[in-house]
């Protein structure tokens, strides 16, 4: 038995279900509403704690405990100092220790000791990020942090301590063509893999405290602009969500892109704006803009045929889409984007 969670634009902005080969009964609500519009949701990975952005809606953060099987806790008492306004995505480092959060209000990014509550913000980079920030991912060994954003370089790294962030790392040498909606992590760290908004829609670098050269693109290119990505936990394929029908590309990954998998037999209903394979990686959920706004299909080296849609549907469009982990673990779900 699993859980998935599913952030939308419309109240109650968190909608969570049990998750065993197909949507279980909804869950409750959490008691404490976040205050607007979640873009980001995501679990811990000892899957006890589940976070989300509230994107206009002071601290712009919120957290609960998570129990699976039952759902939300009481909520967790808000961060002391508030996260930068018009939050975007939400993630924990790879231990557990730390949360960050990105948006769209300069420096663009925030972050906290993480111990079932928020502890005293860090000290903001350095070197600022450059521009509206959408993604945001800790590496599995919590070493480093990747940000995902408008404006050149598109695409930021730091390495990440207990003291929070270091300097700068350099830029890579091949940029992305635009902005990088997207970011993450391969499970065992040697890659990040990132979604953007103009071709090839889908970019990906060698990690090794620092980008590599960047891989080439795949051969056949998602259909549109990319807003999200989502490795599986062997690493062993790389999903990305678009814009455009069919509105989700998938691939296999080993050092590189191989050859796009056929797109799902029943489509989904409109953009995809979130992906994510559950923490076994026999399924994949996108989260998108039309009825039923979550979409889900067995995984197995390429689609299967289409789950029946949960029995109570997120509200309106949804944007960011996270399934609890197999077990303890640093693989990291994914979701999102404004």
């Amino acid at each position: 038995m699993a859980d998935i969670a599913v952030g939308s634009q419309a109240s109650p902005y968190i909608v969570t279900y049990p998750w065993n080969s197909g949507f279980g009964t909804k869950y409750s609500n959490p008691g404490t509403l976040p205050g607007d519009r979640s873009y980001g949701v995501q679990f811990s990975h000892d899957n006890a704690h589940i976070a989300a952005t509230q994107r206009n809606s002071s601290p712009y953060i919120i957290a609960y405990p998570w129990n699976e099987g039952s759902g939300f806790g009481t909520k967790y008492s808000d961060p002391a100092t508030a996260a930068y306004s018009l939050t975007e995505f939400v993630a924990f480092s790879g231990d557990d220790a730390d949360v960050a959060c990105v948006g769209t209000t300069t420096p663009y990014i925030t972050a906290y000791p993480w111990s079932a509550g928020f502890g005293a913000k860090y000290s903001d980079p350095g070197t600022t990020l450059a521009g509206n920030s959408y993604g945001v991912d800790f590496s599995p060994d919590s070493a480093d942090i990747v940000v995902g954003h408008s404006n050149t370089p598109f695409i930021t790294a730091y390495p990440w301590s207990g003291s929070g962030f270091g300097s700068k790392y350099s830029n890579p040498g091949t940029l992305p063509a635009n902005d990088c909606t997207e970011v993450e992590f391969s499970p065992d760290g040697a890659d990040v893999v990132i979604a953007e908004t103009v071709s090839p829609y889908v970019s990906a670098y060698p990690w090794s405290s620092g980008f590599g050269s960047k891989y080439s693109n795949p051969s056949t290119l998602p259909a549109g602009a990319g807003n999200s990505v989502s490795f599986s936990p062997d690493g062993a394929d790389v999903a990305v969500s678009v814009s455009t029908s069919p509105y989700v590309a998938a691939y296999p990954w080993s050092s590189g892109f191989g050859s796009k998998y056929s797109d799902p037999g029943t489509a989904i209903a409109g953009a995809g704006w979130g992906v994510s394979y559950s923490g076994d990686g026999n399924d994949i959920a996108i989260v998108h803009s039309t009825t039923p706004y979550v979409t889900a299909y067995p995984w197995s080296s390429g689609f299967g045929s289409k789950y029946s849609n949960p029995g109570t549907l997120p509200p309106d469009t949804s944007r960011g889409v996270a399934f609890t982990y197999a077990a303890a673990t640093t693989f990291i779900p994914k979701v999102m984007f404004f």
